[in-house]
């Protein structure tokens, strides 16, 4: 049974408005209906998350990861994962805290490689043969997971799961690549629940959020009346020209 804003169970919707408020208490979360981002993928969206700001929160940070472990073990199971990598750099200190909570070995995946053979890529141990759980902090299109992905099963690893603090969840696409390579993305909340935290509070004006929740109705329509890209293959095109 799935209950409302799409979340598989209650327990998965108090936990995304409960990190949807400690975003917003924070103050990571940026609405700019009247002048739009331009994201690396040419998608353009008056909507911004600064998720690097909960580690310096240590209360906001200790609850996100208490969540994202719950989840986690609710999801994948208490005893499936059997080690820990965070992607090269906003991933690397939830999957120091997400190990620690959950008893396992820690390594982290560059971006670029550095030094020589299968463990270029990877520091403090290459996982082989483990079961292991691909961390960052958040995604729009889901394109780093994959070469942090691909870059974990070529040492050897599992990579069969990814979790996120945050996931847009409005760009077509975001999730294919990842769905064809047998990934499974676990994530705690999305804008729409940043939409449903900020009801009763006040942290944006009425009209601002009224101009998000357009933009979350029709991304690409949005995204194409600001000179944005209008498509998933447009915006592969416009990461891979840069």
């Amino acid at each position: 049974m799935t209950s409302s804003m799409g979340h598989a169970t209650d327990w998965d919707r108090d936990a995304a408005l409960t990190a949807a408020r400690i975003l917003l208490e924070i103050k990571a979360i940026n609405f700019r209906p009247e002048e739009a981002y331009t994201f690396t993928s040419g998608w353009k969206a008056p909507v911004y998350i600064d998720c690097r700001k909960i580690i310096y929160f240590p209360r906001a940070r200790a609850k996100i990861c208490e969540l994202a472990v719950e989840k986690l073990n609710r999801r994948i199971g208490f005893e499936t994962i059997e080690a820990v990598a965070g992607g090269e750099t906003a991933g690397i200190p939830y999957a120091a805290w997400i190990a620690d909570r959950m008893a396992l070995p820690m390594a982290y995946v560059r971006k670029k490689p550095k030094g020589f053979g299968r463990n270029a890529l990877i520091e403090g141990d290459v996982p082989e043969g483990k079961n292991t759980l691909l961390v960052e902090d958040l995604t729009t299109d889901g394109g780093s997971k994959i070469q942090f992905a691909n870059a974990l099963r070529d040492a050897g690893a599992i990579c069969d799961h990814v979790f996120v603090v945050f996931f847009y969840g409005v760009f077509p696409g975001s999730l294919n690549k990842l769905t064809d390579m047998g990934i499974s993305l676990h994530h705690l909340c999305t804008w729409w629940d940043v939409l449903e935290a900020c009801r009763g509070g006040d942290y944006f004006p009425e009209t601002t959020l009224a101009g998000v929740r357009k933009f979350l109705e029709n991304p690409v329509v949005w995204s194409a009346a600001h000179g944005g890209v209008t498509s998933a293959e447009e915006a592969a095109a416009h990461k891979a020209a840069k």
